[in-house]
């Protein structure tokens, strides 16, 4: 049986309709032993959650509204959020054992143990920013899918240009391949995974199936083929894993090769390890922007 969390602390806007969370019930145990909490996005519903166990043992939930938020990267006592037309920088302004209490329904106390308070937002314009990160010399560097290269702020412009793919024969805002994923290795960006190598405006639409790669940004070698929407490469414990979104599968590359270790129930974008933990996040196929997929068939198969 699953539990049902009502989010009792979230949005205060009376015209916002309060939300139920449903997690297994292994969840709270296993977030109060590894000692972690969760942050994720949902930009259908235009929300960043917080997801951890309070002093009970029991699921804490928090949400906040933004507009569109997708990518996420946290380092230290920052987290980066990429959103519609902004980049966000939030830093925890609680010192190590310092608690924040705040009261909640009126007569609940509650004690958190981060505070995350937003310091920066960089405006970007709507450039459909996909995963962002924060480098070895402290840059930060998004995935521009509209422009179908990698880029950072500028104090100037909505952006400045770092790299693109050498099929791309244009830095235009026609989502030419659907550049989505960026993993760090070494503290530089590394790989990035586009679902397509097309050089015509939404040209990826046409490729959804088989026309995924994984790129070296450093060689600009193209390492993988054959993939279906790859997304949210990660260089972890000396392997790249990656998210064969499009038929549902969790796995990492051996050479060139794909080696699947799960199949995940579920549209998978958005990844990160702890330990020897891999989390994945998992969504509802959008149709038609996803029909024909393999997933469609498989997650048909198992009902």
């Amino acid at each position: 049986m699953e539990n049902s969390l009502p989010l009792s602390d979230g949005i205060s806007s009376s015209n916002i309709p309060k939300l139920e969370i449903n997690c297994s019930p292994q969840l709270a145990s296993w977030l109060q032993t590894q000692g972690i909490s969760l942050a994720f996005t949902t930009y259908q519903s235009n929300r960043l959650f917080f997801i951890g166990c309070n002093q009970q043992g029991r699921i804490a939930a928090h949400e906040r509204l933004f507009d569109k938020p997708m990518g996420m990267y946290a380092v230290n006592n920052s987290i980066y959020v990429s959103t519609r037309y902004q980049i966000w920088r939030f830093e925890n302004s609680l010192a190590t054992e310092e608690k924040h209490q705040q009261t909640v329904d009126a007569k609940r106390l509650v004690a958190r143990d981060r505070l995350y308070i937003p310091r920066t937002a960089y405006t970007t314009g709507d450039l459909n920013v996909h995963d962002v990160v924060l480098d070895d010399a402290e840059n930060i560097v998004f995935v521009n899918t509209d422009f179908s290269c990698l880029a950072t702020i500028s104090n100037d412009y909505s952006f400045i240009p770092l790299w693109q793919p050498s099929f791309i024969s244009k830095l235009a805002a026609e989502d030419r391949c659907h550049l989505n994923g960026l993993a760090l290795r070494d503290g530089k960006p590394r790989y990035v995974t586009a679902c397509s190598t097309t050089d015509t405006a939404a040209g990826w639409r046409n490729h959804k199936v088989g026309g995924g790669v994984v790129i070296d940004v450093q060689s600009n070698d193209i390492i993988a083929t054959g993939l279906s929407m790859p997304h949210s490469p990660r260089w972890y414990q000396g392997k790249l894993w990656v998210l064969n979104a499009g038929t549902g599968d969790f796995g990492y590359l051996d050479g060139s090769q794909f080696v699947s270790i799960a199949f995940c129930p579920g549209f998978v974008r958005g990844l990160a390890f702890w330990q020897n933990f891999a989390i994945v996040g998992l969504s509802k196929l959008r149709s038609p922007t996803f029909s024909g997929l393999l997933l469609e068939q498989r997650l048909t198969n198992v009902g």
